[in-house]
């Protein structure tokens, strides 16, 4: 079992890598992979089951003791992102499938790996927690309603069947998730474990999947694409920060603020493409890219945080 453990750890740590290599394979042998579109919804439907058993009562205690810090996450969640997308779209002139996919990720919550780097960064990881939570509790009703309100311009969006396409592939699962805890918690503690690997796996086989699916479309527009998702990556991290130091709060909560904004639920991103927009592969590859890179960015910046244990200012508050 301790074999295990380590083995888990080390996937976990080598996450960015996995991605990036099957990406490659993706494109080299894109057969192996593009069947796997067709079940997209359902990966990440296990990665969201998985999630939902995780969750327990004391994870929402951190929304009742920072309410405040809670507030600013998810609003600068649903806010920072989707303005960003829709100002990029707009500088770039994206063509309008491109520009459909950036929005859709923009609007989309905070995925659970921002909880492993804001642990990484030893930044404040109930709160890192709890806007996870809240915002993908949220997502149903914020993430339709976002995107239609700044991408309906490029296209009809029916945001009633969205709302129920991230019912069943978010909000269901991790209901279900919840109650087997409540109902198998020996059985599911034991299986717990072993969920990090099983998302790792689903997102990689999600990731690899749209890159085969799109092999085409990459070589066309993917420098371009790149550009658009770090700009937007590394923006959200930069606002997101800026924004919990405008509202002062503590340095390790202003980490996990950006670190939440920042990272987004890109597999949800890519599961409502490929259901909504089949038509068009070109609109998942933002969020196959967008989860490609912030995988490599977010543990890059949760090493530079955790080697400074606190802000500069709040050094001398202390000394006060």
């Amino acid at each position: 079992m301790a074999t295990f453990f380590k083995f888990n750890q080390w996937i976990q740590k080598t996450f960015a890598l996995w991605v990036v290599l099957f990406s490659g394979i993706a494109l080299w042998m894109p057969e192996i992979f593009v069947w796997l579109k067709a079940y997209i919804p359902w990966m990440l439907g296990i990665i969201m089951f998985g999630m939902g058993m995780t969750m327990t009562v004391s994870d929402f205690k951190g929304v009742m003791q920072s309410p405040k810090a809670v507030f600013i996450g998810v609003a600068a969640q649903f806010i920072v992102m989707p303005s960003l997308a829709y100002v990029l779209c707009k500088v770039f002139a994206l063509a309008p499938e491109i520009a459909i996919g950036v929005i859709l990720v923009g609007c989309c919550p905070g995925g659970t790996a921002s909880n492993v780097i804001t642990y990484m960064a030893k930044g404040n990881t109930a709160l890192s927690v709890a806007c996870t939570s809240v915002s993908t509790l949220l997502a149903p009703i914020l993430t339709p309603a976002v995107f239609y309100l700044l991408a309906s311009q490029w296209i009809d969006i029916n945001a009633l069947s969205m709302l129920v396409s991230i019912l069943q592939v978010v909000l269901f699962p991790i209901l279900l998730g919840l109650i087997a805890r409540s109902l198998f918690k020996a059985q599911v503690e034991a299986y717990i474990q072993v969920m990090p690997l099983i998302s790792v796996i689903a997102i990689v086989a999600i990731v690899a999947a749209i890159i085969a699916g799109s092999k085409t479309q990459i070589f066309e527009s993917g420098l371009l694409i790149l550009g658009v998702v770090m700009l937007h990556n590394g923006l959200g991290y930069l606002l997101g920060f800026g924004a919990s130091r405008l509202f002062k709060l503590p340095y390790a909560d202003c980490k996990a603020v950006a670190i939440e904004v920042g990272m987004q639920n890109s597999g949800l991103g890519v599961a409502l493409a490929a259901t909504h927009f089949a038509a068009s592969p070109m609109t998942a590859l933002p969020s196959a890219i967008f989860s490609l890179w912030h995988n490599i960015s977010g543990p890059a910046l949760a090493s530079y945080w955790a080697s400074r244990t606190q802000a500069p200012t709040d050094s001398i508050v202390n000394k006060k």
